[in-house]
């Protein structure tokens, strides 16, 4: 990692150990007090939205494991995670999702004044996704957005892009380039761009209205990865089939 010191105070947020990777345990309300105690602290630093996917993955990888640790929290996106923690001893942990925490912190931007910058996906999602926030919450502030080539950048590209993150002044940089290709990219910028960077992966998405969100009483149940199953069964059929059963055999199973 890049050395990077963290101004809030990490050692505050406690956490269990899941496969490797250090789960907040956390909650909702505890999560938004935190970041509205914290959020001038918390510029320049990084949140992983984790779930299966990336848990396993940062068990399998040693680099992207360091990601998943070196922002302020790796946060429970995946009912599995919050029900594995509580086995392992996390007294508050529950499920915490991307879009979830997007949405309250949208609802209290307007009266705490905070500005939005959106990275990642494509020009027309984060046209939707602007008209609908501005749009659903009177008053949020966009700081700025920019979609990203579906390429490595340049140096000159990269500096550019994080000198206009710098310049509109964000709080939150809300960051969707999905799992892995977020974390790594917020990683290897933490320190170098102002405000809490966090990747929310298909947050875009829900928000731009290309994708719904599954009924309550699937997300309650731990069934919205079903539910996503059924909205995109090609690409997301292979990485379930495999992390679900991984995740069971190191976390049930093993007890890793």
């Amino acid at each position: 990692m890049n050395g990077y010191k963290h101004a809030a105070d990490k050692s505050a947020i406690p956490t269990v150990n899941i496969l490797g990777v250090e789960i907040a345990d956390i909650n909702m309300p505890w999560l938004i007090r935190f970041t509205e105690d914290n959020i001038r602290n918390l510029s320049g630093d990084y949140i992983c939205v984790s779930n299966v996917h990336t848990t396993v993955e940062a068990y399998e990888d040693k680099d992207y494991l360091a990601v998943q640790n070196g922002g302020i929290m790796a946060i429970p996106d995946g009912g599995p995670l919050s029900k594995v923690g509580r086995k392992r001893g996390g007294k508050q942990i529950a499920r915490t999702t991307g879009p979830d925490y997007m949405g309250e912190i949208f609802s209290i931007s307007p009266q705490n004044g905070y500005r939005h910058y959106f990275y990642g996906s494509t020009p027309e999602t984060l046209e939707k996704l602007i008209v609908n926030i501005t749009r659903d919450y009177p008053g949020i502030k966009v700081a700025g957005f920019c979609s990203p080539p579906f390429r490595p950048l340049t140096e000159e590209e990269d500096r550019e892009i994080t000198q206009n993150i710098c310049e509109s002044a964000p709080d939150f940089v809300w960051v969707g380039l999905g799992a892995p290709k977020q974390e790594i990219w917020m990683a290897s910028h933490q320190g170098r761009v102002k405000g809490l960077m966090v990747g929310v992966g298909a947050g875009f998405d829900y928000y731009a209205g290309n994708i719904t969100r599954a009924p309550a009483f699937m997300q309650n149940h731990n069934l919205e990865w079903l539910y996503r199953l059924f909205q995109e069964p090609k690409r997301l059929f292979k990485r379930y089939l495999v992390t679900n059963s991984k995740f069971i055999w190191n976390t049930i199973i093993r007890g890793k």
